[in-house]
């Protein structure tokens, strides 16, 4: 049992998988260009708000083709609006692996009551068979990356390329960090604060052209709230896609998105943002690797996040003792490094399996990363000792 605590803690001890860690060097002057107390619907207001979509589309590399807008109440907006306004023109499989994608397929059974409706699930850890699902006939909607599972799809090759179905993909842990298709996803939802470290309440809905000529042709059999409503007479509201928002959005936010583009393009873009996801969550495995009480949630290494990392404690003597102690163990070690100010949030989602959860998107140091695991072998062998002092 290593008898001291490690010499150095990490410069930005913040790992949580969302809000997630400012970009390198962010401070409160870069929001000194906000249009506070303007009207979002005003000239300034209106252009700053265009703008960001308009970075979106440079940074993530959206193809002119789709339509980008911004929407209320985050990722879960996003998602919600966009499963309220296409399901039931036809059959829908709901890929569930992790607690998001388990609330889609509620939303999907339970609220809007589907009439072909087939909920396909795998465990945490793993991904459904996606070789099995039929998405030339069917839609589907699934997370590109569980986020609470650590579990991601390797690509988007599953999807077929001449099909009547729509793929609605939850991307907010993964846009970003992540290669998307945009070829085969039809809806990419996303939220500011994951990849980019931004601030929350927003989302951000990308729609393909198949997407839109489902919402000009099809009525679904609910009422929609205002808040959802993306059509005018049939048609696509185009200004809500050239930045007037649906309800009103916070400007101060948006200059913090802004900021957080601009930084993306400064880096290199895609792959810049790329790189640095990849080197964190490379860092953090080669620690894995060499330490026997930890190891990755996913079980098999081309689906494992980059992004948000989720790990179980592997220790035989813990695992030994059940359930219980492993969850004794994971959240002792998270409150533990908390408490020492070395990482904040970094235990297990409340719905996932006992464990920790570290965020290794670009907007984190590998050198923080690197500073981080001797923390995490000092917190565990204490909350082994205490463990079998409990005994």
């Amino acid at each position: 049992m290593a008898n001291e605590k490690p010499g150095t803690r990490p410069v930005n001890p913040h790992f949580s998988s969302g809000p997630c860690a400012k970009r390198p060097g962010w401070n409160f002057e870069v929001l000194r260009q906000a249009a506070l107390g303007r009207s979002h619907r005003a000239k300034i207001g209106k252009a700053k708000l265009k703008q960001a979509i308009d970075l979106t589309r440079e940074v993530l590399r959206v193809p002119s083709s789709h339509r980008i807008a911004i929407v209320p109440a985050s990722d879960t907006g996003a998602v919600e609006l966009a499963l309220w306004c296409l399901l039931d023109a036809r059959g829908v499989d709901m890929l569930v692996w992790e607690s998001f994608g388990e609330s889609w397929a509620s939303d999907a059974t339970r609220q809007l009551k589907l009439n072909d409706c087939r909920v396909v699930r795998a465990q945490y850890g793993s991904l459904p068979r996606l070789s099995d699902l039929d998405t030339r006939k069917r839609d589907v909607v699934f997370t590109w990356n569980g986020t609470t599972s650590g579990v991601r799809v390797p690509d988007a090759e599953w999807i077929a390329n001449e099909r009547e179905g729509l793929a609605i993909c939850d991307a907010t842990s993964a846009a970003f960090a992540q290669s998307l298709d945009f070829a085969k996803l039809d809806v990419v939802t996303f939220s500011w604060q994951k990849a980019l470290g931004g601030e929350a309440a927003h989302g951000m809905l990308i729609l393909s052209p198949r997407c839109v000529e489902r919402l000009e042709s099809y009525s679904p059999p609910w009422p929609l709230p205002k808040i959802f409503q993306l059509t005018k007479g049939g048609k696509l509201n185009e200004a809500i896609f050239e930045g007037e928002t649906i309800n009103t959005p916070s400007l101060l936010c948006v200059e913090d998105y802004l900021d957080t583009l601009n930084w993306a393009k400064s880096i290199g873009g895609l792959r810049g943002l790329f790189a640095r996801a990849n080197a964190n969550a490379a860092a953090l495995s080669e620690w894995v690797a060499r330490t026997p009480w930890i190891a990755h949630l996913a079980s098999e290494p081309a689906t494992r996040s980059n992004t948000s990392v989720c790990l179980t404690i592997a220790d035989q003597e813990v695992r030994a003792r059940g359930i219980d102690a492993v969850a004794r163990v994971a959240n002792g070690i998270a409150t533990r490094l908390e408490e020492e100010g070395a990482a904040f949030d970094i235990g297990a989602h409340r719905d996932a399996p006992p464990g920790l959860r570290i965020w290794c998107g670009a907007t984190v140091e590998t050198a923080d990363i690197a500073a981080l695991t001797p923390w995490l072998d000092w917190a565990f062998e204490r909350e082994k000792a205490a463990l079998r002092k409990a005994a």
